[in-house]
């Protein structure tokens, strides 16, 4: 079995685990539905980037 050459030293460590953290999604409040919306989706209401994208069905 392979083993490390040298020790990995306590900042080595903590420098490659700091990419491990979880980010929180990207949305923001639409005015038109008065609902937070996912960044680059449309809202409920089919309404995307302050166009109407998908008609309402009746």
């Amino acid at each position: 079995m392979a083993t490390p050459a040298r020790k990995t030293s306590k900042t080595r460590r903590n420098q490659r685990r700091a990419t491990h953290k979880i980010t929180a999604p990207a949305i923001h409040y639409d005015p038109q539905t008065g609902e937070y919306v996912m960044s680059h989706h449309v809202s409920s209401n089919g309404f995307y980037n302050g166009k109407q994208i998908i008609k309402e069905a009746n």
